[in-house]
């Protein structure tokens, strides 16, 4: 597959000195990245002990084994033997050190700015630990987390670990019934919510949600809110330390649950060191991030990037940034406003943000000193070139690496990334991070070049989850049973010959037309790519000849009245780039499309709207009056 451009960011030449990575391989003896990422899947062994000593990440008791196997990949356990507890990594072991050093800095939507060291964090964690100790909460319960982005949530994710409890992450959107499935299915005993948010200049009721859920949650027997809207504090800070409970590496430390299209949302789960280790990992070398940044991702706890970018910031000992509102309330600019304000050097967010911001033009981002930006980073879907080019020269004035990373709520981790140290083509996702055995597999199971095919990881990684909860034989059916012995991600991939890698997309959303398979993305990039078009999505529809015909909704820019000529030149230009065969059998133009708070297209929910079907799980959508906006698209 050829490369369809060159590299447009190269590393410094002091890149392999003062970067985290550089000096890592570096001090190892190695000849250069490449050769770390061979030695990294060849030898687990070597590499993440190394790493741990290189991150000085505290085991209180040292692990014998670093992976065991013995009842197959599919279970492996890290570190055995091995006791830690990620709140001591995170935060106590930075504030007995250097209490007085940032830890989180928040910004509500209303402008409301708080600042917390690492002193006071752990105060703030001691307290609310105290609090559930003394409602019952011990090693091994359940305890949900309804927040919104906001310091307490950090200050609960923390006190439940130091209990060796399991925190439950909730999408700060949920609507009760969707907060009581999940935390029915944990068995939760406590729940620590708020009473509400902003969100667009609206005060959004979230106490009224959680009493609605709770009273279908028998197992809830302490409940602690947050005064977000009203003021004061939800518990005390603290006077002694309260003393963090040392757990088993393999012991659980969250379930993540994603929904689904059908049946109750599965749950991943993570546990301390192999979550810890591989996120904290990643958010150093990867990002290059060292105590004196600030990242901010934009994104919601109640998806998998929330938990991240909490333990990888903290666990590297730098300063976590949150945002509570909308990225562009009241005015387009607010997103870039905020990293001036806070000095924000590590930014993330998804491609489909950066699409939704563009249309404000160049202006609203140079308003703005983003000076201190040094890493750009993304996740969650495919790139097209124009949003990638322009989150890259106008946001990061082409000084900034964009780390396009994916990974996923089981993998806990990174499967393919970028590292500051290599050059960076447009939309590529780099190669295998570290310690990370992935391939392309065709239908045949064996490895694939010049072509698009599925995702896979050959040995098994530390941040792997658990399985799914309470349902192993749905976990080895999702991930294990297409190619045995091998994870199939369902992502569709491509190396092109360079050696950097692309996405196209889900490899469940594939459209088949007459029998030629496409990736979504693929279409929705030639789509966007027209000047006059903000955003697309792209589905297949049940057709009795071909089987499957293409659909496109598109959202044009503001000044743009759709007309038919749109409609046929859209249709022209599919055709054009990626073969008759794939003309769009209907443009539907829509005012919006539906998606998660944290800017992910549902093209489920497009498909089975378009189809009078039923959309399946639909709680984290960010706006119900999408899903109407595609029924009535024209």
């Amino acid at each position: 597959m050829s490369c369809a451009s060159r590299a447009v960011w190269r590393p410094p030449p002091d890149a392999l000195a003062t970067t985290n990575v550089g000096r890592f391989l570096t001090g190892q003896g190695l000849g250069g990245f490449d050769e770390l990422v061979r030695q990294s899947i060849a030898e687990p062994e070597w590499f993440w002990p190394a790493v741990i000593d290189f991150l000085g990440i505290p085991f209180t008791s040292p692990f014998d084994r670093v992976l065991d196997t013995t009842d197959g990949i599919e279970w492996a356990k890290w570190f055995t033997g091995g006791r830690l507890n990620l709140a001591h990594v995170c935060v106590d072991r930075w504030a007995a050190i250097g209490g007085d050093r940032p830890a989180v800095v928040w910004e509500g939507e209303d402008g409301t700015v708080r600042r917390w060291t690492y002193g006071e964090l752990r105060r703030e964690a001691d307290g609310l630990a105290g609090q559930l100790q003394a409602g019952g909460v011990g090693a091994g319960d359940a305890v949900g987390i309804f927040l919104p982005m906001i310091p307490e949530t950090v200050a609960a994710l923390v006190a439940v670990m130091k209990l060796g409890a399991r925190f439950l992450p909730l999408f700060s959107g949920y609507g009760p019934e969707a907060v009581a499935g999940r935390l029915r299915d944990a068995e939760a005993k406590a729940l620590v919510t708020a009473d509400g948010t902003y969100r667009r200049g609206r005060r959004l009721d979230m106490h009224s949600v959680a009493a609605k859920a709770i009273e279908e949650v028998p197992s809830v027997e302490t409940v602690v809110v947050v005064p977000r809207l009203a003021g004061g504090r939800a518990w005390a800070r603290a006077d002694e330390p309260f003393t963090t409970e040392m757990v088993d590496s393999e012991h659980v430390l969250f379930l993540a649950y994603t929904s689904g299209t059908t049946g109750r949302p599965k749950a991943s789960v993570a546990v301390h060191a192999g979550f810890g280790v591989k996120v904290a990992e990643e958010v150093a070398f990867q990002f290059d991030v060292r105590r004196e940044d600030v990242l901010f991702w934009f994104t919601d706890m109640g998806w998998i990037m929330g938990p991240w970018e909490v333990v990888g910031t903290l666990a590297n000992g730098a300063t976590l940034a949150l945002y509570e509102g909308a990225p562009d309330w009241p005015g387009p600019d607010r997103l870039w406003s905020y990293v001036e304000r806070h000095g924000v050097t590590v930014l993330g967010i998804s491609p489909t943000l950066i699409r939704a911001l563009m249309p404000a033009g160049d202006a609203a981002v140079q308003a703005h000193d983003l000076s201190r930006l040094r890493i750009l980073g993304s996740t969650g879907e495919p790139w097209n070139e124009r949003p990638w080019r322009w989150y890259f020269e106008v946001v990061g004035g082409g000084r900034c690496p964009v780390i396009n990373i994916s990974g996923g709520t089981e993998v806990g981790a990174c499967f393919l990334s970028p590292h500051p140290v290599q050059p960076i083509k447009p939309m590529s996702l780099g190669g295998p991070a570290l310690g990370m055995a992935v391939d392309v597999f065709g239908d045949d199971g064996r490895p694939l070049r010049g072509g698009v095919g599925e995702l896979v990881c050959k040995k098994p990684w530390p941040g792997m989850t658990r399985g799914l909860y309470k349902d192993p034989d749905r976990y080895l059916a999702t991930y294990w049973s297409t190619f045995p012995g091998v994870w199939r991600h369902g992502d569709w991939a491509s190396i092109d010959d360079d050696g950097e890698w692309f996405l196209h997309g889900r490899s469940d959303d594939t459209i088949k037309v007459a029998g030629k398979r496409i990736g979504p993305a693929e279409v929705e990039s030639v789509l966007v790519a027209h000047p006059d078009v903000i955003e697309a999505a792209a589905v297949g529809i049940p057709d009795e000849v071909k089987g499957e015909k293409l659909w496109a909704y598109v959202v044009v820019a503001p000044a743009v009245t759709p007309t038919e000529d749109l409609r046929a030149e859209l249709g022209d230009l599919v055709a054009e780039r990626l073969g008759r065969s794939f003309r769009p059998a209907a443009v539907r133009f829509t005012t919006g499309l539906p998606k998660t708070r944290n800017a992910k297209v549902l093209r489920r929910a497009i498909r089975a709207t378009a189809l009078g079907q039923d959309a399946g799980d639909l709680s984290s959508l960010e706006d119900a009056a999408s899903i109407e906006a595609v029924r009535t698209a024209r």
